[in-house]
């Protein structure tokens, strides 16, 4: 479990004892649901990242919901829902060489503007094969972004570097050289899930740069 849910807990605690003190057995329900969910949210599972070289792993549990590939480098976006585990992870070994934080609105995160218009915060790791970044995305109903690693620090692939409350999005920036090898709809778990490897096959300019959308597999 995630010690961001300590004061959420102690809060539902007070709440029970208030609670059950006033209607009996029955005021427990309520703050115990509540509790349990945010032991579901907050939960903070071990994960061994898989072995192997040129390989870069999700940053968060959740949906992709875009990918786009450019010879620039690509982007992998990842819609996180209140019932995901909401902790983010490293993609690649590395050094942090900037964390820096945006405010912004509260746009669904599912939404192609919220990269740009909503609350984030943004982490570039410098690694072998290139610049990641990874921008954690506030939502509706994320109103906090946690980021616990700042420049200078060295991070392992698969670390934890931060976590979202309540439902957001985090978005990978790829270097040129890492292709994505995930689709949109596909489900993945951070620090487990391989989304891209590098030193792929080049992408040509016009012949198969481009991108997919969550909304155009709808189409």
């Amino acid at each position: 479990m995630a010690v961001q849910a300590v004061p959420f807990l102690a809060g539902l605690a007070l709440l029970a004892a208030a609670l059950g003190a006033t209607f009996g057995p029955w005021g427990f329900l309520a703050p115990t649901l509540l509790a349990l969910f945010v032991l579901c949210f907050f939960r903070d599972p071990h994960r061994q990242p898989p072995a192997g070289e040129r390989i870069v792993l999700a940053p968060a549990d959740g949906r992709v919901t875009a990918v786009d590939r450019s010879p620039s480098g690509g982007r992998v976006s990842i819609f996180l829902s209140a019932f995901d585990c909401h902790i983010n992870r490293s993609p690649v070994d590395g050094v942090v060489a900037e964390a820096h934080h945006t405010p912004g609105r509260y746009h669904p995160a599912w939404q192609g503007r919220a990269s740009s218009e909503n609350e984030r915060n943004r982490v570039v790791i410098r690694a072998a094969g290139g610049d990641y970044g990874v921008t954690q995305i506030a939502g509706v109903m994320a109103r906090r972004i946690v980021c616990v690693k700042r420049p200078g620090d060295t991070v392992a692939r698969g670390e934890r570097i931060g976590m979202i409350r309540f439902g957001s999005r985090t978005d990978l920036e790829l270097p040129p050289g890492a292709e994505p090898i995930v689709s949109v709809g596909d489900r993945v778990r951070a620090g487990l899930t391989i989304v891209a490897r590098e030193g792929g096959v080049p992408i040509r300019p016009h012949a198969e740069a481009g991108s997919q959308t969550l909304a155009e597999t709808r189409a």
